[in-house]
């Protein structure tokens, strides 16, 4: 992590919550909406959270003795973060889709089981007003669990 990323993370006792329903910030719905709450955001980071209840809707297939959130899962969950940020802190308007076009260096850690917490912290490495490149990484406490750079294009307005 490099020197300037230190020192603009912010510590928890600085977050920025957002307090609107996440659906505000994104178009995705349930089952597919896998946020739950924005911790923290500010034009450089978002952190978020989202739990993965027992019941979820891919749990009865992958894998059905051992359950295990799926890799592309947790992907989509570090965009949507990254997206809903995007949009709470007004770097894209809000109804705008923004579409996953690229995934890089993604590294999967750790399992991330039935009603395990994720937090999600997404940095922008560069935003414009048709693109975004990010990098995520999702913690289960403070384990490690999944990284990746991904980029999005914005698309037609929902």
């Amino acid at each position: 992590m490099s020197e300037a990323i230190k020192k603009t993370k912010p510590d928890t006792a600085d977050y920025q919550p957002y307090v609107g329903p996440v659906e505000e910030l994104l178009p995705h719905r349930k089952p597919f909406l896998f946020i739950d709450r924005v911790l923290h955001v500010d034009k450089i980071f978002t952190i978020g959270e989202m739990t993965f209840g027992e019941d979820m809707w891919f749990f009865a297939g992958h894998f059905p003795n051992y359950p295990v959130v799926p890799g592309v899962i947790l992907t989509e969950t570090m965009a949507q973060c990254g997206g809903a940020g995007l949009v709470a802190s007004e770097q894209i308007p809000r109804g705008a889709v923004f579409l996953l076009v690229g995934v890089d260096n993604a590294k999967f850690r750790r399992q991330v089981r039935p009603n395990d917490t994720v937090r999600m912290e997404i940095e922008n490495i560069r935003v414009s007003s048709r693109m975004a490149i990010q990098h995520g990484k999702a913690f289960v406490g403070d384990e490690l669990a999944a990284e990746a750079e991904f980029r999005c294009v914005l698309g037609p307005s929902a």
